[in-house]
């Protein structure tokens, strides 16, 4: 199973990754967290069919924190290359996109991500509250 969903800022991109790692029995294949200019996109992959209760309850999580996400076609060829096993800097350099996370969703990633960007404009823009 798989779930694709924009969140508007890293604190709501930070809430979800904590629900994730409260939910083992979800077993979750790979998470990709790529940041854009106006918000976040996460992808989820889950190993293995979950219970039609599970699915409704990570639906509703997901609808709280965020939209359902049709990407681009330069986001989507991103996201195929990171699970086809492209290196997340391989794709980063090939479709211009910041690939914050790829693999078990950590954290400390999206944190690292957001003080360095912020470091490096000297401001902290919206969608990285």
């Amino acid at each position: 199973m798989e779930y694709l969903y924009y969140l508007a800022n890293a604190s709501l991109t930070l809430r979800l990754i904590e629900y994730l790692h409260s939910k083992p029995q979800l077993r979750v294949s790979f998470v990709t967290v790529i940041h854009l200019q106006d918000g976040w996109v996460v992808r989820i992959r889950l190993k293995y069919q979950v219970s039609p209760k599970e699915d409704g309850d990570l639906r509703a999580v997901l609808s709280e924190l965020g939209i359902s996400y049709s990407p681009s076609k330069r986001i989507q060829l991103a996201l195929w290359g990171l699970a086809g096993g492209q290196s997340p800097v391989d794709v980063m350099r090939r479709y211009q996109v910041a690939v914050v996370s790829h693999g078990k969703p950590e954290k400390e990633e999206i944190e690292a991500f957001r003080q360095n960007f912020i470091r490096g404009l000297g401001y902290c823009p919206q969608t990285l509250a």
